[in-house]
């Protein structure tokens, strides 16, 4: 199982995230969105898992601080200039990925390897 978590570290369900698969032994390698943005590949890896619309946190700060819930935008282009747009944790299992806290899922994820 190779988990990547793509967060910052100012994020409570980030920090969670790591608790989660910490607490149950999984390695995983974490990439601080602050530091480093998702490449291309990883996006278009987890949009067509998700999709755009389960990738955008419109409870956000930085959602609400432009003033986007008063716009009409295009979310990709958002979410590639903007990496705080993003509804992290982003955590990837190969090619499966959820966005948000969903520790049921990761919990199928890691019953599934063993």
């Amino acid at each position: 199982m190779a988990i990547q978590i793509f967060g910052t570290s100012k994020c409570r369900d980030t920090r969670a995230a790591q608790r989660f698969f910490k607490e149950r032994r999984v390695a995983f390698h974490f990439v601080d969105l602050d530091q480093k943005e998702l490449s291309a590949g990883e996006f278009e890896s987890v949009k067509r898992v998700v999709g755009l619309e389960n990738m955008i946190d419109r409870e956000g700060k930085e959602f609400a601080r432009q003033g986007l819930q008063y716009q009409r935008f295009d979310i990709e282009a958002a979410l590639k200039r903007n990496p705080r747009l993003l509804r992290t944790p982003i955590v990837r299992n190969g090619k499966l990925a959820t966005t948000g806290y969903q520790p049921e899922l990761w919990i199928t994820w890691i019953a599934g390897v063993k």
